[in-house]
C-alpha cells in the first residue's frame, strides 16, 4: 500500500460516474470491474467480476459527494455526528442568488470537516445553463500529502427527483 492508499484510503467505488454522481440508478450502487482470467476458466453461464475500488484523488472526492449528499446529523447514531451536509435544507428552494450561497457556505462546512482536507482553494456556485433546478458547485482544494489541486464540480438539484 503507497503512503497516498495509507492516507486517503481505499475504498468501494459507489457512484458510477464522479461527475454525474446525482443521476446514478437507484439500487445499482456498487460497480463491479471484469477481473483478468484466463479464457479457459471462464464460462457463458457466469460473469467473473470483482467489486470496483477507488484510490487516492478518485476516492477523495467520492467520499466529499457522499459527504456532501448526506444530510448532516444523519449519522450521528453510528458515532458521526459532524458527517454530511446542510446542502438538504436547499431540496424545494428556489435557484436564487441567496440559495446559492447558502450552498457555498455548507458545502465550505462540510469541507471543513473532512480530516483530508488540507485547504480549500475555492468554491464557487453557479447557476446550471442546463437545468434551472441545478447548481453546480465548482470546488478547488488541496488535500494532504498533495502538492496539486483537486478541482471537481458537483452538480445539485433543488428538486426533488430531478437530474435522473
Amino acid at each position: 500500500m503507497t503512503q497516498i492508499e495509507e492516507r486517503w484510503g481505499i475504498d468501494l467505488r459507489l457512484l458510477g460516474n464522479l461527475e454525474r454522481q446525482n443521476s446514478r440508478d437507484r439500487a445499482n450502487d456498487l460497480s463491479t470491474t471484469q477481473l483478468d482470467l484466463p479464457l479457459a476458466q471462464q464460462t457463458d453461464e457466469t460473469a467473473v467480476v470483482d467489486l470496483a475500488v477507488l484510490n487516492g484523488a478518485d476516492n477523495l472526492k467520492q467520499a466529499l459527494l457522499l459527504r456532501f449528499l448526506t444530510p448532516l446529523g444523519e449519522l450521528t447514531a453510528l458515532g458521526h455526528p459532524d458527517y454530511g451536509s446542510r446542502l438538504y435544507e436547499l431540496i424545494g428552494e428556489l435557484n436564487s442568488e441567496v440559495n446559492r450561497n447558502r450552498a457555498k457556505v455548507f458545502v465550505l462546512q462540510a469541507l471543513a470537516a473532512e480530516p483530508r482536507v488540507k485547504s480549500v482553494r475555492s468554491v464557487q456556485v453557479t447557476q446550471s445553463q442546463a437545468d434551472r433546478t441545478q447548481i453546480d458547485i465548482h470546488v478547488s482544494l488541496r488535500a494532504i500529502d498533495s502538492d496539486t489541486d483537486l478541482n471537481f464540480v458537483f452538480p445539485f438539484f433543488l428538486e426533488r427527483g430531478a437530474g435522473g
